[in-house]
């Protein structure tokens, strides 16, 4: 399968799409992560992509309506579908999300499915934190974590106000 990429600049670093030939949306990369090899640039494939990532930036986004198509096994693909459940500017705890698959005992597994999120941002595992409040790891850094969960808490904010 040909994947096609393309380069987003935002305020947590370089981004890089990763779409299918049907413009499905596969990865979406930080800096550090590599491009699979073979991949092929085209922006214009990646640009409903870099469209809806310019608005949640400006604060003009609080949800994402793109064709996804994360590979994973059935587990890691029901935990990220919970992700997608989390309200914007709303944060839940591993222990919390394991139980509403119906896995209450299963917090380190769905932290681990959560760690694999191939698509983060838009699949939104910045939404999930420790079950003491704390930020723990995540694939673009805890700055970037800390980043994203403060645009979305103050525009939550705002629009409660």
């Amino acid at each position: 399968m040909t994947l096609f990429a393309a380069r987003i600049d935002s305020p947590i670093g370089p981004l890089t799409a990763l779409v299918d030939g049907d413009g499905a949306l596969t990865h979406l990369l930080f800096a550090h992560q590599p491009v699979p090899a073979g991949a092929a640039w085209d922006e214009a494939r990646c640009a409903p992509v870099r469209a809806q990532l310019e608005e949640y930036f400006r604060g003009e986004r609080d949800a994402f309506d793109l064709p996804l198509a994360p590979a994973g096994t059935e587990f890691q693909r029901r935990v990220w579908d919970e992700l997608a459940r989390i309200p914007f500017g709303e944060t839940v705890d591993y222990g919390s999300l394991a139980a509403r698959l119906g896995r209450p005992g299963a917090a380190r597994a769905v932290g681990r499915a959560n760690a694999t999120n191939p698509i983060p941002i838009i699949v939104p595992c910045h939404r999930v934190i420790g079950a003491n409040g704390s930020l723990t790891g995540y694939a673009g850094g805890l700055p970037a974590k800390t980043m994203l969960l403060e645009l979305e808490d103050g525009r939550s904010r705002q629009a409660a106000a």
